[in-house]
């Protein structure tokens, strides 16, 4: 991102561009960060975009050869092509003889490395991936934002919102937009604003449910549960998140038993520090036998429901029920 922000800064652009990645948000912002300086947003003439599967290369091509009309460079914008994990040949081939005088600018989700365009991108432009951010990363960007608007806020509610929100740029962008909104006119944020405004993910909300059954606290636990169901979360789903929570914290358990610390847990488990603390906690309350035994009931639980022996509501009542008692 630092290379990028260097090309934009300097004007001194590549012939190519690939941005990819599962972070949107970061993805987005240069998107539009390199778009408005690789080309003049109101110079509809030499900027073309194209977007989704089926896109001609030969067009492509067609138009990256067509010099600029009374402007420094043509752009060309494709979108979720999928041509960096299906193969593009004409592409990779054609962009070493590309003219000066045309940049082409690839945004995708997914890649593969092992791709003949990716290889050819990456020596003749610039790829940049742009990744899940850690939690010291997401905090600053927050407190910057936030200082920027002149509000403060204590680590523990930064915690909690981080708690609500996720790790999802995006959705802690659009959070904190109806955070500054209710707080206006107050300098503090205060813990009772965050569990005010901002909207628990499903994720969150499985993970409240997952504690209040680590708690025994069943009515909160079937509470949450129907929550969720009110909310028009599918069953299926829910099971699905509930087998992922238990299957992480069966993973969690085993790596903090082998002494590993906070950022160890999160590295090997892929998830976000302020994650792998709040599994860490949540993981004391079960044991390993435990953790296995419920890993199984929701394998147990969807072949229940696909053999038409149960229905999906049920089944996922049913297994509340039994780690909450």
């Amino acid at each position: 991102m630092k290379m990028l922000a260097e090309d934009i800064k300097n004007g001194s652009f590549k012939s190519s561009y690939l941005l990819y990645g599962e972070e949107a948000y970061l993805r987005t912002q240069y998107k539009n960060r390199l778009k408005n300086a690789l080309a003049d947003p109101s110079d509809t003439m030499n900027f073309s975009r194209f977007e989704g599967k089926g896109i001609d290369p030969a067009e492509i091509i067609s138009l990256a050869e067509t010099l600029p009309f009374f402007a420094e460079r043509r752009l060309i914008l494709i979108e979720d092509s999928g041509f960096f994990k299906n193969k593009c040949d004409e592409l990779a081939d054609y962009l070493p003889n590309m003219p000066d005088t045309t940049c082409l600018l690839f945004v995708e989700t997914e890649v593969d490395k092992r791709n003949r365009l990716y290889k050819a991108v990456q020596k003749y432009g610039r790829v940049t991936e742009f990744q899940l951010q850690d939690e010291r990363t997401l905090m600053k960007w927050i407190l910057g934002t936030l200082k920027k608007e002149n509000k403060k806020i204590t680590e523990s509610t930064l915690q909690l919102f981080l708690e609500r929100t996720g790790s999802d740029m995006e959705n802690i962008h659009m959070e904190l937009e109806k955070l500054l909104s209710y707080t206006i006119g107050r300098e503090v944020i205060t813990s009772e604003d965050v569990e005010e405004i901002c909207t628990m993910q499903t994720t969150g909300q499985i993970f409240e449910m997952i504690r209040a059954i680590a708690e025994k606290k069943q009515r909160l636990a079937l509470d949450l549960y129907y929550d969720l169901l009110a909310l028009k979360e599918p069953p299926m789903r829910i099971l699905f998140l509930i087998a992922r929570q238990f299957n992480q914290l069966l993973l969690v358990k085993s790596l903090t038993a082998k002494g590993m610390d906070r950022a160890s847990v999160a590295s090997k488990a892929q998830v976000a520090p302020f994650i792998a603390g709040r599994l860490m906690t949540q993981a004391k309350s079960f044991t390993m036998q435990q953790l296995r035994n419920a890993v199984q009931d929701c394998v147990d639980a969807e072949e229940a429901v696909k053999t038409g022996r149960m229905t999906d509501v049920l089944s996922v009542e049913i297994l509340i029920v039994k780690y909450s008692a």
